[in-house]
């Protein structure tokens, strides 16, 4: 009986956008920025701000972020640009109406055949299917993309196989064919931190060959 309030933050920034508690909120956004903070996005490797509907690093500005680390002033240098706007991490967008859409973070940005593919997105149309509890979508060593577009998954009921290729099938529907994975792993559980975060990195550790083995074997 509650409705969900969608909002953003983070420890060196607390709050930094929300949807409205009077207003209309748009599900899978984080809303609007807050009053006094600056959000902007700009492109990963031109630096120039961007315009809606378009991805790019989240920066922000405002009385709410924090002054930077404590005694690590190299640190800071990377971490805040020179007009003092804090680096976040984060990937997204502003849509037509001015509302922050997060695409995931920049060091689980997969490029694939030299096309950008993020994570955010396709995860949330694998979670869409009725079978799949979560989703994590890593980037593995792949021979002739770069990295593999690789997903895995828990199911909602374990007892119950799932076609992979089924499963692909169905979510071609709605990706452009590059965002399709190559692969789709299944696991009972996806290693979390104690912040209830997945922990990309270890997913990315553990199918770090899964591309390379038919590689391997063909070379013996």
């Amino acid at each position: 009986g509650h409705k969900i309030l969608e909002r953003y933050g983070m420890t060196e920034t607390n709050m930094i956008t929300s949807n409205p508690y009077d207003g209309h909120r748009i599900p899978g956004t984080v809303g609007l920025p807050l009053p006094g903070v600056n959000v902007r996005i700009r492109d990963t490797k031109t630096k120039h701000i961007i315009k809606n509907n378009s991805v790019g690093s989240i920066e922000v500005k405002g009385p709410n972020v924090f002054s930077g680390y404590w005694q690590m002033r190299a640190r800071n240098k990377i971490e805040f640009t020179e007009d003092g706007f804090f680096i976040t991490g984060d990937l997204g967008f502003f849509d037509s109406t001015g509302y922050l859409n997060i695409s995931g973070r920049d060091k689980d940005m997969i490029i694939s055949g030299g096309l950008n593919v993020y994570p955010a997105e396709v995860e949330r149309v694998l979670e869409s299917l009725p079978e799949v509890n979560e989703s994590a979508l890593i980037g593995v060593p792949h021979p002739d993309f770069g990295e593999g577009v690789t997903a895995v998954i828990t199911p909602i009921d374990p007892h119950i196989a799932l076609n992979e290729q089924e499963l692909r099938n169905r979510i071609r529907m709605q990706l452009a064919s590059f965002k399709v994975p190559l692969k789709i792993e299944v696991k009972e559980s996806l290693p979390k931190n104690s912040m209830g975060k997945i922990q990309k990195n270890l997913l990315r550790a553990e199918f770090k060959d899964i591309y390379l083995r038919k590689l391997k074997v063909s070379k013996k």
